[in-house]
Formats: C-alpha cells, sequence, structure tokens
C-alpha cells in the first residue's frame, strides 16, 4: 500500500497535520506507538475551549475527526524509515512523504521518588499546571547551575506565596537573583536533595521538609531514532534543555527532502495548541510540496 503521506505519531500534532491532509483530500495513514508524554496528566490546559479535557479523551476526539476524512490508523512503533521523497518506505508500506510527529520523552532527575509522583505531585510547567497547584505549599529543586534555576523560583512565585527553591548543592544564587528571589518572597533552602516521599522532601542530614507540590526540570528528548537511515538525528536544542530535530522554516521541513516534523519532536517548549497548530502548518506544507511534485 502506497499513501501520500505517513505520519509517524498521534498526539495532537500528528492528528491536526491528519486532518489538514484528510481534508485536502489526501490518502493519511498515522502510526501511534501510544506513548504520549502528556500521559501522566490529568488534563490539557491553554487549548482554547479544550482546557481540562484529558489527553486520552482530546486524541481520541481527534482520531474521530481524522477518521471522518479517511484518515487510517495503525498502532505499532517504527522501526525505521527508509528510501527518498517519492518512495518512504515504513514498514510494509510506502509513503510519498513523511511527517514525524513522534514526540519526545522526559527524563526526569535521579531523585528517589520523582517519577512515581511525576505528573501529579511533581511538576514542571507552571502554565500547565500553575492554576490547579496555586496556593500551595510548592518546592522547586534545582538540577543544573544554570541561571534559569533561579528564573524557575521566581516564574512559580506567580501562583503561591509558599514557595521553597531547593538549592540541591547545584545552584548558588548570585547577590541580584538573591534579591529578586527575596523580593518575590521565595525563600532558598541549602542542602543536598536525598529524597522525595509523601512527607515531603528529604535533605542529606535527615531533615525533611513537607511540600505538596514539586517542581523539577527534566531533560526533553526527542524520539526520532527511527530516522537514522535518512541520516536525521536528533540535536541539542539551543535552550540546553534536551534533543530536537532540527527543521528549516516555520512550516517543519527538515533537511532531508520529503520530510517534515512537528510537535514536541521539534519544539521541545510546544505546548498542545501549539503542536497541533505545527501539525497544521506541516500538513499543509506537505500537500503543496505533492501538488508540486505532480507538476514539475
Amino acid at each position: 500500500m502506497t499513501y501520500d503521506v505517513v505520519i509517524i505519531g498521534g498526539g495532537a500534532a500528528g492528528l491536526s497535520g491528519a486532518v489538514a491532509l484528510g481534508r485536502a483530500r489526501r490518502s493519511v495513514l498515522v502510526i501511534d506507538g501510544g506513548e504520549p508524554r502528556n500521559a501522566p496528566a490529568a488534563g490539557v490546559h491553554n487549548y482554547l475551549t479544550r482546557d481540562g479535557m484529558s489527553p486520552a479523551a482530546l486524541v481520541a476526539a481527534g482520531r474521530e475527526e481524522a477518521a471522518h476524512y479517511g484518515v487510517e490508523f495503525r498502532s505499532g512503533q517504527v522501526g525505521e524509515v527508509t528510501g527518498v521523497a517519492g518512495d518512504f518506505r515504513v514498514g510494509e508500506v510506502s509513503a510519498r512523504r513523511i511527517i514525524v510527529a513522534s514526540g519526545a520523552r522526559d527524563i526526569l532527575p535521579d531523585i528517589p521518588g520523582l517519577a512515581e509522583r511525576w505528573g501529579h505531585t511533581v511538576l514542571h510547567c507552571p502554565y500547565c499546571h500553575g492554576w490547579e497547584a496555586q496556593d500551595t505549599a510548592i518546592g522547586v529543586i534545582v538540577t543544573s547551575a544554570s541561571p534559569m534555576s533561579a528564573m524557575k523560583g521566581l516564574l512559580w512565585s506567580q501562583w503561591t506565596g509558599d514557595l521553597l527553591l531547593f538549592l540541591n548543592d547545584t545552584f548558588t544564587p548570585d547577590a541580584d537573583q538573591a534579591r529578586q528571589l527575596a523580593r518575590r518572597g521565595v525563600q532558598t533552602v541549602a542542602g543536598k536533595v536525598e529524597e522525595v516521599t509523601d512527607a515531603g522532601v528529604r535533605l542529606a542530614g535527615g531533615a525533611v521538609i513537607p511540600r505538596d507540590h514539586l517542581v523539577v526540570a527534566t531533560r526533553i528528548e526527542a524520539r526520532v531514532d527511527f530516522l537514522a537511515p535518512l541520516g536525521l538525528k536528533p540535536v541539542e536544542h539551543a535552550t540546553g534543555m534536551g534533543t530536537h530535530l532540527a527543521v528549516e522554516d516555520p512550516s517543519g521541513r527538515t533537511a532531508v527532502p520529503g520530510v517534515w516534523a512537528a510537535g514536541n519532536v521539534a519544539d521541545p517548549m510546544a505546548q498542545v495548541i501549539g503542536s497541533a497548530a505545527a501539525g497544521l502548518a506541516a500538513g499543509a506544507a506537505v500537500n503543496v510540496d505533492l501538488i508540486m511534485a505532480d507538476v514539475a
């Protein structure tokens, strides 16, 4: 079977691209591994008219919408993509063009207790979770010496007046940062973080400091191993937060002709609504590219 477009990844970016291409009367196959980055979250936020909708419900609605336009779906992980524009191979199917919307994975700091609380009481994005955690006791655990560590404290102070910045033997605010934190009412806590429990944050030496919610920065890694045969590999993102698939223009065009990327795989900072917009841009660009190939 040869499709106009195979989309790898069935989250907001992939489904949005699929809808755009389905409406353009293209044959489209979406292959999805069923491991969304936001699965632990209770709801999607900052998505106009869909605020609080569960990630699973959003995907289900998106699949139904895409299916209405003839988009097909398959479950499973893609092993590799081979070939060239016009004749890509993805498993047992062929595609004229590829959209990579496979997302990213969050790599948590190596602190016991974080993983099992991730997406519930351990958070990372104030715009995703700040409203729900407002006015609770929040702790930001520093995991790098970056100046952004102080900014995390400043940012989360918008949602609570009870905020501690755990320095974790990793970061020491300079005089200006200390002044800024003090003006926002953010207190710093010295000492290495040994463990996170239901009782709070346990420091080296045994002291446990109660917190309702904790904030940590993750390393975000693009899921693109299957593109290696095409010569596409992830590169470090300019922010230093992890890796991404570099794109050539706002449509998501990559350095390999015929391959586009959209969503967190290309932009680790994109929220769900931004990923959906990127998927639409990629879908529209792919449709134009196929038209131009037909008239070449």
